[in-house]
């Protein structure tokens, strides 16, 4: 027999999911990947978020690698780059890869996925493309621009993905470290000993070492594309 206190609750009052799709699994994964980093973008948390099982993303994405792909080009659709000019081009070359240093940063779960996946779609084509015309405009071509670019991006990751460890850690880590190495024993490491200020130097407000990093990076391509065309 009913009980007639009962509360039947009906299916039909609950808000309705938005129906599964790849656009919705990629920008799912991103915004884990931006609450919890990299960890919190596994296919079971994607799906779980979806409120769906593993298995139904499948149908979508191939695995998680692929995921990656797709999640590290959708975070760089929020990449705003500086528009082509006749200007210097080095500086624009350090005006783009400010802005994408700028969003990993801000985006450190980003950050370390470009380490892990190579982005797969129209927004990292833009960065590239941008990228190449820039090396385009100093002469650089062929296996020098395309190598050359790829080592940039690699520099910028790296760059924005130890200053954003630092940012998670505390300044405390930093100082204890540079404690460590200035009270290096000066007869076992003299080189170590006599670069203690230089191993830490570099003003982060103004990021001249990250632009040291860069203009060294250049001239290496520099001189490899002149010997290309030799």
């Amino acid at each position: 027999m009913m009980n007639p206190n009962r509360t039947i609750i009906s299916r039909r009052d609950r808000p309705a999911k938005e129906p599964l799709s790849h656009e919705l699994i990629v920008k799912t994964a991103y915004e884990l990947l931006k609450e919890e980093g990299i960890s919190g973008m596994s296919m079971r948390k994607v799906a779980k978020a979806l409120d769906t099982g593993p298995s139904s993303l499948y149908v979508y994405v191939k695995n998680l690698h692929e995921l990656s792909s797709y999640v590290a080009d959708y975070g760089l659709g929020e990449l705003i780059l500086p528009e082509l000019t006749d200007d210097n081009w080095k500086e624009q070359l350090y005006r783009a890869l400010d802005a994408y240093v700028m969003l990993l940063i801000e985006q450190p779960g980003l950050a370390e996925l470009s380490f892990r996946a190579i982005p797969v779609g129209t927004n990292a084509f833009r960065l590239s493309e941008h990228l190449l015309a820039i090396l385009n405009k100093g002469g650089i071509a062929s296996t020098s621009a395309a190598w050359g670019m790829d080592l940039l991006l690699l520099y910028v990751s790296s760059f924005a993905f130890e200053r954003a460890a630092r940012a998670k850690d505390g300044n405390e880590q930093m100082v204890a470290t540079k404690n460590y190495y200035q009270a290096s024993d000066p007869i076992r490491f003299p080189f170590i000993h006599s670069l203690k200020e230089e191993l830490f130097s570099g003003d982060t407000v103004s990021n001249e070492r990250f632009y040291w990093g860069i203009e060294t990076i250049v001239n290496g391509i520099l001189q490899a594309n002149s010997l290309q065309r030799s």
